[in-house]
């Protein structure tokens, strides 16, 4: 037998003997998206990711192009394909076309939000941009960088079993994982012309919220309203939370928001120990909070103009840590059953 085939052999029982493959990361990924490319999506394979690949890891966990890295070991409910849905629907694949082409399939991994609905809103649209930024000559819109994060959401939400109502939609830009989204003035809210008044959009959304709200099923009902800030150039600002002062739902809107600043700092503490956390949870008079049924959020993911916190919006990997780590508050909220 000749020495390559000898060698393929050996390399091939090396690696089912040590029960890890490998795989090095394509340009831009982190390791969410390094996962999930290979088909490992679950929180806990992350940490497993990190354990066993620390060494190799930049500052912060960042991935090396070249590098290759073990991966975590496949979890039973990783390996079920299309067609083959087990009793409790994990497994089973979604489409949702909102999303793109290349993102609108998704498999149900769990059902850790099976009987949770939620609405998503991501900040202005339409006619109305929202903060506007210039990087490198380009501007950067508020509202595009809002919608991109609020579709990676809502596909992580509905990957759990929840049912997801997406308010502001635009049926050309799925999810995208450009640094410079295009700006348009397409989104619609679910499907209706998105008015040019201030006060006539906030009411569009809620009253697209408090119907979809008055039929649902569902006990647990969570609406959120992604937003991207905008000072001065110098204010460095961490992801900040406002909930409802509305009597009815305060104490749970509260809860919510308390536990989604918990779960930022628990995970910036993880990822990034050296970084710390300063985001904030307070509330305030805002239309959509004072006039929307379901218990809310109303959350500011960074500040637009400040040079840092555009590296939080702008790298996809980046948005997709922001869905993730939303994603995770809401589970960790539903799972108390403060419904």
């Amino acid at each position: 037998m000749k020495p390559i085939y000898l060698f393929l052999i050996f390399s091939l029982c090396f690696a089912f003997a040590f029960g890890h493959e490998k795989d090095t990361p394509r340009k831009g990924e982190g390791i969410h998206a390094f996962l999930r490319r290979n088909n490992r999506p679950d929180a806990k394979q992350v940490d497993e990711f990190i354990r066993l690949n620390k060494s190799k890891l930049g500052k912060s966990n960042v991935l090396h192009r070249g590098t290759y890295y073990l991966l975590p070991p496949l979890v039973k409910n990783d390996t079920i394909k299309k067609g083959n849905t087990d009793i409790s629907g994990k497994g089973r694949i979604g489409t949702r076309p909102l999303f793109g082409e290349k993102y609108k399939n998704y498999e149900i991994i769990d059902n850790a939000l099976a009987g949770a609905c939620f609405y998503l809103v991501s900040g202005h649209g339409g006619p109305d941009p929202g903060a506007v930024a210039k990087v490198d000559g380009r501007e950067l819109h508020e509202d595009e960088y809002a919608y991109d994060i609020v579709l990676r959401l809502a596909r992580n939400l509905l990957q759990h079993g929840a049912t997801v109502h997406i308010i502001i939609q635009d049926a050309k830009d799925g999810i995208r994982d450009d640094m410079y989204l295009n700006n348009s003035k397409n989104e619609t809210c679910m499907g209706k012309a998105i008015s040019s008044s201030q006060i006539a959009r906030l009411k569009q959304q809620t009253n697209e919220i408090n119907r979809l709200s008055f039929r649902a099923k569902e006990k647990y009902q969570r609406a959120i309203f992604i937003h991207l800030d905008s000072r001065s150039k110098n204010k460095q600002l961490d992801v900040f939370f406002y909930y409802q002062k509305m009597k009815q739902n305060k104490a749970r809107s509260l809860k919510l928001a308390e536990t989604m600043r918990k779960t930022f700092r628990s995970l910036y503490d993880k990822h990034q120990p050296d970084r710390g956390f300063s985001g904030t949870v307070s509330t305030r008079p805002l239309y959509v909070l004072s006039n929307t049924t379901p218990v809310s959020i109303f959350v500011e993911l960074a500040n637009m103009q400040n040079e840092n916190d555009q590296k939080r919006f702008m790298l996809y990997n980046n948005r997709e840590a922001l869905a993730n780590w939303l994603c995770t508050g809401f589970i960790k909220d539903y799972q108390s059953n403060s419904h």
